[in-house]
């Protein structure tokens, strides 16, 4: 990557908790937890210290709530462990940006969180409190990430659950010390906040929504929303006023290969083309400072959300199909100038190459 003038960022963690920390120390709820995560990080950043400036923490902090993320059995039935183990995680979180800039004081540690706007349904003061009250699933972790202080309304919200956590000396010292250089989020669709129980229901990421009659949606629900990002970027930045970088945004959607290996998708064209036109928007009239821009994802994966293949991503088209396991021919789904050297390695190392009309943008500040 470093030999094309490719800048990598680093996700510390995505959604991998070893399964032995999870058998045999019960997860994050264990303080051992943050000692073996330390560990881990001690030895990537010493080995590339050299070669990589920007590092995230853990992938989607706010979805880090089950066993699959935090290792505990019984996340769903017990909150208070729930609690215990998020609370190690934020102070893990914080010591990897002291330790991390000690190590190479150039780097940039971040956070990463899912980000998505919550309109209320109207004007309703009701509706408008559950925006609030919803809006805080995501507050939560950038504010203890980014103010370095449990907000107090948290603090009274475990207090009524008689929730007691257990820190040790030094713990509120080092989430205010180890604050993140900047914000990374992912942005795919918006939601609407109502106290009506039959509200219509929508998909989203890894989280159901409120439909919203104003918003197209894809194919498996998740509402298309360009100017919501540039809300949520408004938000963020004048909230904490530390630099964003948008690290998943793109469409999912059902792509048709023609008879000549060609994939045409004006559909996700006009998606990223929207979204980017906003976020444009969001750094010239708004002043957002914005470090830069990602797609999910390069190329086709298996849906985290669904577990299908069918719902693709990328601009690379793989050939797989959810009742296929083998990859044997990739498709370029794109005729951008940007990855024609890409194009060019693919071609030496597999059957053919079809491409589109797609696109992937980088940039930087």
């Amino acid at each position: 990557m470093l030999k094309y003038g490719i800048e990598p960022q680093v996700t510390i963690v995505h959604f991998d908790l070893p399964l032995h920390l999870a058998t045999e120390y019960d997860g994050w709820y264990n303080r051992k937890t943050i000692d073996f995560y330390m560990n881990y990080v001690e030895t990537i950043f010493n080995r590339y210290k050299n070669k990589v400036k920007y590092w995230l923490t853990f992938n989607e902090i706010n979805f880090c709530k089950d066993y699959t993320n935090l290792g505990i059995t019984e996340a769903l039935s017990r909150p208070d462990k729930v609690a215990q183990a998020v609370h190690h995680m934020l102070v893990a979180a914080a010591k990897t940006v002291i330790r991390g800039h000690e190590i190479n004081p150039e780097f940039q540690i971040g956070m990463m969180i899912n980000y998505s706007e919550i309109y209320p349904e109207d004007c309703n003061p009701e509706n408008m409190w559950k925006r609030i009250t919803e809006k805080r699933l995501r507050t939560f972790y950038t504010d203890v990430q980014n103010k370095g202080f449990y907000p107090e309304w948290k603090l009274i919200e475990y207090k009524n659950a008689g929730i007691e956590l257990k820190m040790e000396d030094g713990d509120l010292e080092t989430l205010k010390a180890g604050t993140v250089d900047y914000i990374g989020f992912s942005y795919y669709s918006t939601s609407v906040a109502t106290v009506k129980a039959d509200a219509k229901k929508t998909a989203s990421n890894l989280e159901s929504a409120v439909k919203n009659p104003y918003l197209k949606a894809n194919d498996w629900g998740w509402q298309i929303d360009p100017v919501g990002l540039r809300i949520v970027l408004n938000e963020l930045w004048d909230r904490y006023h530390k630099p964003l970088w948008i690290v998943e945004n793109g469409l999912g959607a059902i792509d048709t290969v023609e008879e000549d290996g060609s994939i045409h998708d004006p559909y996700r064209i006009d998606y990223m083309k929207q979204h980017i036109i906003e976020m444009k928007k969001a750094v010239d009239e708004d002043g957002v400072d914005l470090m830069g821009y990602m797609p999910w994802g390069c190329i086709d994966v298996v849906s985290a959300g669904t577990g299908e293949m069918r719902k693709r991503y990328g601009f690379i088209y793989v050939d797989m199909d959810d009742d296929a396991m083998v990859i044997y021919i990739v498709h370029v789904k794109t005729l951008s100038t940007g990855i024609k050297k890409y194009v060019s390695l693919m071609e030496k190392n597999y059957k053919r190459i079809a491409k589109c009309n797609s696109f992937l943008i980088f940039f930087f500040y």
